[in-house]
């Protein structure tokens, strides 16, 4: 008569712990990648609100996922990022008056304003494409930009390999031999 032997609670726990926390870090890994790929193949860029001159719509701490677009296909109300002449940042306004660009089919001359400024931006961008704000997430940015810091990108590498050890770690048999997960 063969006897079977019952896992004591705590192992089957550390078991259920082990499979759950490899099944999140795999999801987890699959949803980066595809999100890098969607990216990729969109052109698409995530933008982080520093100022609050979109405000109430898009406050400081808000995160928009952008995509590039030929400026002429723009219209008023469309929300846009540009580059501002004379410096590194760029400029994420709504778009308020549109005009073609002399000498550039896919260019315009936008008129932009922050929606919480009392007038338009002093002068009009004349740019050939823009990034088209198709997405906006209020707050996110400062998990984002924390995401994004050294020590962080360190502590996650090393929590995530912790977990993928831990859950591969060989356990002892019910006869106490030691066998793979």
């Amino acid at each position: 008569m063969a006897t079977t032997t019952v896992a004591p609670p705590v192992v089957v726990h550390l078991r259920r712990a082990r499979e759950v926390l490899l099944t999140s870090l795999a999801v987890l890994g699959a949803l980066c990648l595809l999100l890098t790929a969607a990216g990729a193949l969109t052109g698409a860029s995530l933008v982080v609100f520093r100022t609050g001159s979109m405000s109430p719509t898009m406050p400081v701490g808000a995160v928009a996922v952008v995509r590039p677009v030929a400026a002429a296909d723009v219209a008023p109300g469309d929300v846009v990022t540009v580059v501002r002449p004379g410096s590194p940042l760029p400029v994420t306004h709504r778009v308020v008056a549109t005009a073609p660009r002399p000498g550039h089919p896919d260019g315009a001359v936008l008129t932009l304003r922050g929606d919480a400024n009392g007038s338009a931006d002093p002068l009009p961008y004349e740019v050939d494409e823009v990034r088209l704000v198709v997405l906006a997430v209020p707050h996110a940015g400062g998990w984002l930009e924390a995401v994004r810091t050294p020590r962080t990108m360190l502590l996650a590498t090393v929590l995530a390999a912790a977990g993928v050890a831990w859950s591969s770690w060989p356990r002892r048999a019910p006869g106490g031999r030691r066998h793979r997960a």
